[in-house]
């Protein structure tokens, strides 16, 4: 067997391949629905504000139900607890399909059914990070990882530039019932699932005292919530600002949807290159590398601030792209190896909840400061912040440090001295 052919090994286990199908799929809809929906408020005489406030609505029960679903993820068989969460997203995207269908929907029944799909996502996250292990082999975790994060790359290139000519052709609705009816294929995907079913096996001990040992186990590892706050603190200046700011920019400066669809079209292009050169290869200190490669994270919002040509936004969101794919697998990868498997679901919910916990602040409050202000500055703001942050990440002995593990817990935490080092 060749090199190449042992990067995609894993897709000779049935689990991992069927649940990859539905993964994938509902990953195509969803990001076909991220533009729609954007659109479909713009389109329908929505404000900035009603666009920040939507997109929040989505956000915050996310963070509400987050740590909850975190301990169900570690409580209850995980692939049910994905289950539930794939036919709340699909009722409430099909719901709002319909309502955008009928005509101007109101924004109180936008607001409510974004919420709903908000509870539905805090409900999968958790599950999904916890059942990704379980599904495949442990010596090709890093590769399960970097699959994954490349079918989220696909769909992520597909998918906006997909929409865009949808919104422009048919309707921003009918794209909605798009993603509705991809949920579907994923829940077909995760009943064909022959794993999954056996609770990880907590006791009976109340829903404080597990979401206590989540968080015990979060802090454990110096660098896993250092590397959380940054994300936090990301979301919050950075990357809020551009996922409100970055329609409105296309719609006013290159001339709607299609140009938009191309920009975030083109992010998804960067994430599947991301993935493909990191495919196979397990650098020995992995937070290195994905600190530094997320300083490219800011790129599109400074080619938006500068009001760059229409090619260099595509090309700062390709790198940005990288960037992301990168991130996303060592991370993932670092924390599977690191943490046990009976808290996974807990501790992930705890970054989860971290790097998200602000976000409908800064989604609400991105559309009035630009309004006050402008959109530039707003996003120039978010570029020098994650120059800074990024270089403070850096410096930490405690990211520097950690190696790569060979193999998963075995059960217990087994932070090495790296991790544990105070920061």
């Amino acid at each position: 067997m060749t090199e190449f052919q042992q990067r995609f090994v894993v897709f000779r286990d049935r689990e991992f391949s069927v649940f990859f199908v539905g993964y994938v799929t509902s990953n195509l809809g969803t990001s076909m629905a991220s533009v729609a929906l954007s659109f479909a408020i713009l389109h329908n005489g929505g404000s900035l504000t009603d666009l920040s406030l939507v997109l929040a609505a989505r956000i915050a029960p996310m963070v509400l139900f987050l740590l909850g679903a975190g301990v169900l993820g570690d409580r209850l068989p995980r692939r049910r607890v994905m289950l539930a969460a794939d036919s709340v997203r699909a009722l409430s995207q099909g719901t709002l399909a319909v309502l955008f269908l009928a005509g101007p929907a109101p924004l109180w029944a936008v607001l409510a059914l974004a919420s709903c799909g908000g509870v539905g996502e805090a409900l999968f996250r958790p599950s999904f990070d916890g059942l990704v292990p379980e599904i495949a082999p442990k010596d090709r975790l890093p590769e399960a990882n970097s699959l994954l994060g490349m079918a989220y790359s696909v769909a992520s290139v597909a998918g906006p530039a997909l929409a865009g000519v949808l919104v422009a052709v048919i309707s921003a609705a009918a794209v909605l019932l798009v993603d509705a009816l991809s949920y579907l294929i994923s829940i077909g995907a995760l009943l064909m699932l022959r794993v999954g079913n056996r609770a990880p096996g907590l006791g009976n001990s109340s829903m404080v005292a597990e979401l206590r040992a989540g968080w015990r186990a979060f802090t454990a590892y110096a660098w896993l919530w250092a590397v959380t706050l940054q994300f936090t603190l990301f979301n919050l200046i950075v990357w809020a600002p551009y996922l409100v700011l970055g329609p409105v920019s296309a719609d006013r400066d290159y001339g709607g949807s299609e140009a938009w669809g191309l920009i975030v079209g083109t992010f998804g292009a960067g994430s599947l290159l991301g993935g493909l050169l990191l495919l196979g290869r397990r650098p020995s200190r992995p937070l290195v590398v994905t600190t530094l490669i997320t300083f490219l994270w800011a790129a599109p919002s400074a080619a938006l601030a500068l009001s760059a040509p229409l090619w260099t936004v595509c090309v700062a969101a390709l790198a940005a792209g990288v960037s992301s794919a990168v991130f996303n697998s060592l991370w993932m990868t670092t924390i599977q190896q690191h943490v046990p498997a009976d808290s996974l679901s807990r501790v992930m919910s705890y970054v989860t909840f971290g790097a998200y916990s602000v976000g409908p602040i800064g989604l609400a409050l991105a559309g009035p400061l630009a309004e006050f202000t402008s959109i530039g500055l707003v996003l120039a703001v978010g570029v020098g912040w994650q120059v800074i942050a990024n270089s403070v990440v850096l410096m930490l002995p405690t990211v520097r440090n950690l190696h790569a593990s060979a193999s998963g817990p075995e059960g217990s935490v087994t932070a090495d001295s790296s991790a544990t080092t105070a920061t």
